[in-house]
């Protein structure tokens, strides 16, 4: 699936998106594996809407500043930092699946984290394995 993230950093819940690929799959127990071939993107599962995005954004901005001490320098200023993101926040996860939704705790979503604001489509690949 593709997924627009726009050209300012993100975070990009995948929840729904993951749980309809899930039903159209007629899945029953097993696993999700969520996967983003991207080189700038990354994975998390976190609480939504409770100001947890901005504040992962934040936490990624003091570790990975966007400035120019970085040695990979093509595209905008910073754009190195982004290139060690998937160093921090994996480009895969794989969920457990009970009865055919993922079983994530009350609070938890599967989130898109893009600070890539050069790359404004994301593709997220979704596959799952009956278990």
């Amino acid at each position: 699936m593709c997924i627009e993230t726009g050209s300012s950093e993100g975070v990009h819940d995948l929840t729904r998106e993951c749980t309809s690929f899930l039903d159209r799959a007629g899945a029953g127990d097993g696993l999700l594996h969520v996967w983003v071939p991207h080189a700038t993107a990354g994975l998390a599962l976190i609480e939504t809407g409770s100001g947890s995005e901005p504040d992962l954004l934040a936490a990624l901005a003091e570790l990975l500043p966007a400035d120019e001490r970085w040695r990979h320098r093509h595209g905008s200023p910073g754009h190195g930092r982004d290139h060690l993101l998937p160093a921090l926040l994996s480009p895969y996860a794989t969920v457990p699946v009970l009865g055919g939704r993922p079983a994530l705790g009350t609070w938890q979503s599967i989130c898109l984290v893009d600070t890539n604001g050069d790359n404004p489509v994301r593709t997220v690949r979704l596959s799952f394995l009956t278990g």
